[in-house]
C-alpha cells in the first residue's frame, strides 16, 4: 500500500534525527528470517543501544542525504534494515554478529563509521572494538604493568647502589 506524501516526510524525518545522533551503521537483509527471530533481535537491540529501522530505500536514501552515513546509498537494494548504534559504535556489528550464528538466511550488506563504508566482509572491524569499560580496563592493565615495572627497576637500582657502597 503506497504511502501518502506525509507518512513519506515523516518516516524520513524520524530516520533522518535517528542518523544525527549515530556513532555507527549497519545494513542488513533479513529476508527469511522467523518474525520471533526478529522480535528477539529487536529486543536485544533496545537494551544494547542500538535502533533497528525497516526503510524503504528511496526514504533511507533521503535521510542519509547530507549525513556521513550517505556512503551507503549504493547497499541500499532490496529489502533494508538499517541500525543505528548508540551507546558504542561496534554494538550494532556485534549484535548482528551473534545473530548471523543462529540465522544463515541474515545477510550483514555493509557498514558505516565515521563517514567510511566498511564492507560486510570487515565485520569483525567494528565488533571486536572495545567498549569503554573495556577500554579504560585495559588501560589500566597497561598503566599497573607499567608501574610495577618501574618499581621492580627502582629497587633493583637501590641493591645495586647498596651493593657498590657495601
Amino acid at each position: 500500500m503506497p504511502l501518502a506524501l506525509e507518512g513519506k516526510k515523516a518516516i524520513v524525518a524520524e530516520v533522518s534525527e535517528a542518523a544525527k545522533d549515530a556513532l555507527s551503521v549497519v545494513v542488513a537483509d533479513s529476508r527469511g528470517v522467523a518474525v520471533s527471530a526478529m522480535t528477539d533481535l529487536r529486543k536485544q537491540a533496545r537494551e544494547n543501544g542500538v535502533q533497528i529501522r525497516v526503510v524503504r530505500n528511496t526514504l533511507a536514501r533521503r535521510a542519509l542525504s547530507g549525513t556521513p552515513w550517505e556512503v551507503l546509498d549504493e547497499t541500499l537494494t532490496g529489502p533494508t534494515l538499517l541500525a543505528f548504534s548508540y551507546e558504542h559504535p561496534g554494538a550494532a556489528a556485534r549484535l548482528f554478529k551473534e545473530f548471523l550464528k543462529s540465522q544463515k538466511d541474515f545477510e550483514v550488506k555493509a557498514l558505516a563509521y565515521e563517514g567510511e563504508l566498511i564492507p560486510a566482509s570487515d565485520l569483525d572491524r567494528l565488533a571486536t572494538l572495545p567498549t569503554y569499560d573495556e577500554a579504560i580496563a585495559k588501560l589500566m592493565s597497561v598503566m599497573k604493568e607499567a608501574s610495577a615495572g618501574k618499581l621492580v627497576r627502582t629497587l633493583a637500582a637501590l641493591r645495586d647502589q647498596k651493593q657498590e657502597a657495601a
